[in-house]
């Protein structure tokens, strides 16, 4: 199976290893951020998507969320 971002091989949960991590990471982090900013869930994928800190790996998460729907 494919990962759900990229063309890599899937490890676990529909995503690579890569992208596997970078979404736990975003799911992880969601709750700091609401509780400091008051932020939907939807406002913090926005947000990571335009942050120009963010890893590659983790706006590519962010980008599938938002097109996906998933939470």
């Amino acid at each position: 199976m494919k990962c759900r971002v990229c063309d890599k091989e899937a490890a676990e949960n529909g995503y690579c290893e890569f992208h596997m991590e970078a979404h736990e990471n975003v799911v992880q982090k969601y709750e700091l951020w609401r509780e400091a900013c008051g932020v939907s869930w939807e406002e913090y994928l926005s947000d990571i998507v335009n942050n120009v800190f963010t890893g590659e790996w983790a706006k590519e998460v962010a980008e599938y969320l938002i097109r996906s729907g998933e939470k």
